[in-house]
């Protein structure tokens, strides 16, 4: 379960506690904002490149190839979002010991990763009750 909690009644910033862990999201000061911590879209576009960096991680480790480094950039356009098309474009960069043929194969994985099919494959069905 994820909780999300106002900080403050004055202010936009809402602290969320997810698995043990706390961070701070808001949303920047030109939007009434007080830019404390990343906003929600950000967290959105950042679990992609997190888990396209994870399971590249863990696909290397399970297949014994020489990944040293993942560094994973998420570049959003959100320009058409209102008309229904929200952007990403994933960069990838990889070091280590690999073939061409490796290289190919993480590649691979990363499209495969679990965030990615959830955005791109499946219906989310949210439902929202006042309690």
């Amino acid at each position: 379960m994820i909780t999300v909690t106002r900080l403050r009644n004055d202010a936009m910033a809402h602290r969320v506690d997810a698995g043990g862990h706390s961070f701070v999201v808001d949303i920047p000061v030109a939007d009434g904002g007080g830019d404390e911590g990343p906003d929600p879209h950000d967290l959105y576009d950042a679990a992609l490149g997190a888990c396209k960096a994870t399971t590249m991680v863990w696909y290397a480790n399970r297949k014994g190839l020489a990944l040293r480094d993942v560094e994973v950039t998420v570049e959003r356009d959100a320009s058409q979002e209102r008309a229904g098309v929200y952007k990403l474009a994933v960069r990838i960069r990889i070091d280590g010991d690999l073939t061409e043929a490796e290289r190919v194969q993480l590649l691979g994985a990363a499209q495969k990763c679990p965030i990615h099919k959830l955005m791109t494959t499946v219906e989310t069905v949210v439902t929202t009750e006042l309690v």
